[in-house]
């Protein structure tokens, strides 16, 4: 019996511990991926600034195909090194890797033609209904719970679309509707990715990615001219092609070491260097228009991610 009491206490002792130490990583896991996340847009915009300022010298395709190939060395050595590159497919895998790529392939044309003809920061305010579309999309493709408050986001979040994109009047350009099919896009390569099995090596999944992207861009090269490569300009790929493998990095890990809920808003910080790269490296400045249907594009999606937030925690 007196040995029964004495360890008790211990146990516990052990126990509170043991819950602490597990909430303690919680709160750090968070920590590091809301910080990698960050790190992951503010990427994103280092490699759409390379590459907008490559557009001054370089068509469309010639950009992307160029930037691939560099991405696609390092990537495929990774994959190489790590034993990732030659990886067996599932049926069930290699159909979902397929939509996937194509959802990529739609998302990277069509944001570069947007991007190429835009300001920085009006295409990447377009991209902030991501989060709301992808949540419309599970609940519509994969069958996921959504409330009425968060369907109520998502409708406002599609009126902060419209004031962007101002169709029908004069601030209206063609290329807004680039930039929303890069976001639609970008949704069908999400929701896409959401159905990969745990089995398939993140970096195989970026590698066959980048080569498929990089592959439709060499078919579609003899449609554009073909204009000189200057060194300066070889310089601004790389450093594209370092950002852009550092985004998946980034966002992978990111997605991996903290709660989705938690690390997700985190994205929005994306357009504050996007205003700061526009402002000083481009002199655009965004006009109204753009200021607020961002605005509510990101409180909606804030919204969102809180309801699902709550929802999950009771």
């Amino acid at each position: 019996m007196s040995g029964h009491s004495s360890n008790e206490p211990v146990t516990s002792i052990n126990a509170d511990a043991v819950c602490e130490a597990k909430s303690e990583q919680g709160a750090n896991g968070n920590l590091r991926g809301a910080l990698l996340m960050s790190l992951g847009m503010a990427a994103f915009i280092g490699n759409v600034t390379l590459m907008k300022l490559v557009s001054f010298d370089l068509t469309l395709f010639q950009a992307i195909f160029l930037r691939g190939c560099c991405a696609a060395v390092v990537l495929g050595g990774v994959a190489y090194y790590r034993k990732e590159l030659f990886v067996t497919l599932t049926r069930a895998d290699a159909r979902v890797l397929t939509i996937r790529v194509i959802g990529e392939i739609g998302a990277s044309l069509c944001y570069f033609m947007a991007l190429f003809n835009m300001p920085v920061a009006n295409v990447t305010a377009i991209l902030q209904a991501l989060p709301l579309v992808v949540t419309l999309g599970a609940a519509v493709f994969l069958g996921e719970t959504v409330g009425w408050r968060r369907y109520g986001g998502i409708v406002l979040g599609f009126v902060g679309v419209l004031i962007i994109v101002q169709p029908g009047t004069d601030g209206f350009s063609v290329y807004s509707l680039w930039a929303l099919a890069s976001m639609l896009s970008v949704a069908l390569r999400d929701l896409a990715t959401r159905k990969i099995s745990s089995n398939l090596p993140s970096l195989f999944v970026a590698f066959v990615t980048m080569v498929s992207v990089t592959l439709v861009c060499a078919v579609l090269l003899p449609t554009m001219e073909w204009k000189e490569v200057k060194s300066d300009t070889i310089g601004l790929l790389l450093g594209a092609a370092v950002f852009i493998m550092l985004v998946h990095i980034t966002l992978i890990r990111a997605m991996r070491v903290g709660e989705v809920a938690f690390v997700t808003p985190f994205r929005y910080t994306v357009m504050v260097w996007a205003l700061l790269v526009g402002y000083f490296v481009f002199d655009e400045a965004p006009d109204t228009a753009t200021v607020v249907g961002c605005s509510l594009l990101i409180a909606t999606g804030l919204y969102s991610f809180w309801r699902e937030r709550k929802i999950k925690h009771g």
